[in-house]
């Protein structure tokens, strides 16, 4: 069974209003911390007149990463309705980001935590979630001799060639589903002259 994970497949906007406060959530499809970063310097650019930017964000399909910001609201107001959305539709590779415009009345803290969850919850109804394939991608090298065992293995565990290269060695790109990749590594590295590298996890 192939690993998948869900995430949204493109940006996404939603709306809740509260006693005249404003609060504007935006999901995005990240992948790194840098990424994260990014996104939110150019909201505070745009919403550079807002009260706050509140957000939380996850990454990884096994030992996630995640953080939660309230930016000035209450402790646990903000930050923390919009990651438990986050996880009630067991998303990852996510940032949702809700600036909130000040209304001039005060919402209390159960009134805050319904209006950053609503919001959330708003823009994930406009999101299109998808199921996305988490892959393990790398390199091999191995002798011209080996060509037919190493071709059988790949296609006993489901993996893809992704690009080749002939030379005095053969040299192959490989992708397989994460699920997979350790039998196949394990079968891979008892073929003589063999040689691995460039491992790395593919999830785009």
């Amino acid at each position: 069974m192939a690993y998948t994970y869900k995430t949204i497949a493109a940006n996404a906007e939603g709306q809740y209003k509260e006693k005249g406060s404003r609060f504007l959530a935006y999901g995005f499809p990240v992948r790194t911390d840098i990424e994260i970063k990014h996104i939110l310097d150019n909201l505070r650019k745009k919403h550079h007149s807002a009260k706050h930017i509140c957000y939380a964000y996850r990454l990884g399909y096994k030992n996630h990463a995640y953080r939660m910001n309230d930016d000035g609201e209450p402790s646990g107001t903000a930050g923390k309705p919009i990651y438990n959305q986050i996880i009630a539709h067991n998303l990852t590779y996510i940032l949702i980001a809700v600036v909130r415009y000040f209304g001039g009345q005060l919402l209390g803290t159960a009134g805050l935590m319904n209006a950053y969850r609503e919001a959330t919850m708003q823009m994930l109804s406009a999101a299109h979630i998808i199921d996305k394939t988490a892959d393990i991608c790398f390199n091999l090298t191995f002798p011209y001799d080996g060509y037919n065992h190493v071709m059988k293995l790949l296609k006993e565990e489901s993996a893809l060639i992704t690009e080749q290269k002939f030379d005095e060695t053969c040299s192959v790109t490989v992708k397989v589903n994460k699920n997979n990749f350790e039998k196949l590594n394990n079968r891979l590295i008892l073929t003589k002259g063999l040689q691995i590298s460039n491992i790395h996890e593919n999830v785009t």
